[in-house]
């Protein structure tokens, strides 16, 4: 039998051998949507990522035979565990071959990690924030994967109950919603009657008020307040802030953001926004090894500037907890259906969502949903 070799990230290089490994192991995978080269070097770099303002991490990759077998991130959020008590290493961006010794080497380098920090649990698959790809996927293997989420091979849950000792943290699911044609009646009438009697306003954004006049911070410092009890999430900080303003605005249709204003107070204030945006997976598939060049940026920007797919992702919907029971959900897709219709878009995907999370899923009564993908983290105690 032979050994498995862990190997820390220790140069550029490496780092470069870390994320191509996950091209090279879903080559040709119909529903796998691997991330852009840029965007996981920007995330895994120390120097690049904001989140290690309160985060350490290192990468390992998993060698036997000579040849690179796999890789997982071994993460630790200090905000997150102080916020909700816990010592928790993370476990992210794992891809291994199917075989239970490179998995074994992988998650113990992990364990080994987390246990020389203090940590007395690992959890996972998790990245830096809620905003990085987050739960494995176990059921829906012939679906459809996003640019947000994660896609495994079926082998992978298997692994971790070899490993032994995991057990469920928390499940997630997604949704496949159906556009329907026209703007459903109740919630034309819903919508109408939450705008007259509290005073709501739909609002969309311009390019210059996202990127230069603060309505992006707004906007992500409103997501704080809406996301900051779901399960391990932690503020953004004003560094992270300015980070994601720069990677999501510039290239989305902000026809496809609706702002909830309420023009009761003096300021107009913000309590709620839904941040939708035409589905780059296909776009994504065709990019050569995760790069735009030479022809990759042609594909993602057919999909999010001309529309050029059928697919939109719901990537965050965030209302104020005391707006919730208003109504304000149905007024977003009041506004979004009928861009959602002219763009040519036939069915939306939600992204994750907590099972428990009642309120998140009663926002789709109003559409022909079908639930087609379910994910896990998982929890393993420490022992010292």
């Amino acid at each position: 039998m032979s050994l498995v070799e862990i190997r820390k990230v220790e140069s550029k290089q490496d780092l470069k051998s870390f994320i191509e490994f996950h091209y090279d192991l879903y080559k040709g995978n119909p529903y796998d949507v691997p991330s852009l080269f840029s965007d996981d070097v920007n995330t895994l770099s120390k120097d690049k990522n904001a989140a290690f303002e309160f985060c350490e991490a290192e990468l390992f990759m998993a060698y036997k035979d000579g040849k690179l077998c796999g890789r997982v991130a071994a993460i630790i959020n200090h905000r997150a565990n102080e916020k909700w008590e816990r010592k928790s290493v993370r476990f992210g961006w794992l891809d291994f071959i199917d075989d239970a010794d490179v998995s074994k080497a992988l998650f113990k380098a992990v364990e080994d990690y987390g246990r020389s920090k203090g940590m007395t649990e690992m959890v996972g698959p998790l990245g830096f924030t809620d905003f990085d790809p987050e739960g494995m996927l176990t059921w829906g293997f012939d679906q459809l994967g996003t640019q947000a989420t994660i896609y495994n091979y079926p082998y992978y849950p298997k692994h971790v109950e070899q490993y032994g000792g995991f057990e469920k943290d928390n499940d997630y699911v997604e949704f496949k919603i159906t556009v329907p044609e026209k703007v459903p009646e109740k919630m034309v009438k819903i919508s109408e009657m939450i705008m007259k009697r509290y005073h709501l306003h739909v609002r969309k954004p311009t390019k210059k008020e996202v990127m230069e006049e603060g309505l992006g911070h707004q906007i992500f410092h409103l997501i704080n307040d809406t996301f900051k009890d779901l399960y391990g999430y932690s503020r953004l900080s004003e560094n992270q802030i300015d980070q994601y303003v720069k990677m999501y605005f510039p290239m989305v249709d902000l026809n496809l953001i609706p702002i909830i204003e309420d023009w009761s107070t003096e300021e107009h204030k913000m309590v709620g926004v839904g941040i939708t945006i035409p589905s780059v997976s296909r776009a994504f598939q065709k990019c050569r090894r995760g790069r735009l060049l030479p022809f990759g940026w042609w594909h993602v920007l057919r999909a999010l500037k001309f529309h050029k797919t059928d697919i939109v992702d719901l990537m965050m919907i965030g209302v104020l907890p005391e707006y919730r029971s208003k109504g304000v959900n149905a007024l977003m897709f009041y506004d979004l259906i009928p861009w959602y219709n002219k763009y040519g878009i036939k069915w939306g995907e939600s992204q994750v969502e907590m099972e428990t999370n009642e309120n998140v899923q009663g926002q789709w009564s109003y559409f022909d949903t079908t639930l087609h993908k379910r994910r896990r983290c998982f929890k393993k105690i420490i022992k010292g």
